[in-house]
């Protein structure tokens, strides 16, 4: 299974006092055991460094995430984000640019998100978006 891991499970994964005690924590950690392809984008790895303010956590940090590769989008994947933003209003669900970049980046590259954020369940409605 090839997962894009979202900024708000390494978020919880990596806090100061350990991890949270949270179904996607788990879930990464059997993803990670069981060796699974995971992945990132850009902004993912860009709003998981930006968070930490002393230096050699960043470094440290930035190597333990090496390993994952890079996910991104051409034009038609941005064409395609701006559409699921589009769809997600016509429905009446906010959600943000970013947020359908990541989602848009899973779809296109036939990755599950890991995610604990509730705005990819929204979105989901409204794309093939598959969650775990």
């Amino acid at each position: 299974m090839r997962v894009l891991v979202d900024t708000s499970v390494w978020s919880l994964s990596l806090r100061k006092d350990g991890p949270a005690d949270h179904p996607a924590v788990r879930n990464l950690s059997r993803l990670l055991k069981d060796g699974q392809d995971l992945f990132l984008t850009g902004i993912i790895l860009q709003e998981v460094l930006q968070a930490f303010r002393a230096e050699t956590t960043f470094r440290r940090v930035a190597r333990h995430l090496e390993p994952f590769p890079l996910l991104s989008l051409e034009r038609a994947g941005i064409v395609e984000a701006a559409g699921l933003y589009r769809r997600g209003a016509s429905k009446g669900i906010a959600v943000s640019t970013v947020d359908c970049e990541i989602a848009t980046t899973a779809i296109l590259n036939d990755c599950t998100l890991l995610t604990a954020d509730r705005d990819f369940q929204r979105m989901a409605r409204v794309c093939d978006l598959n969650l775990l």
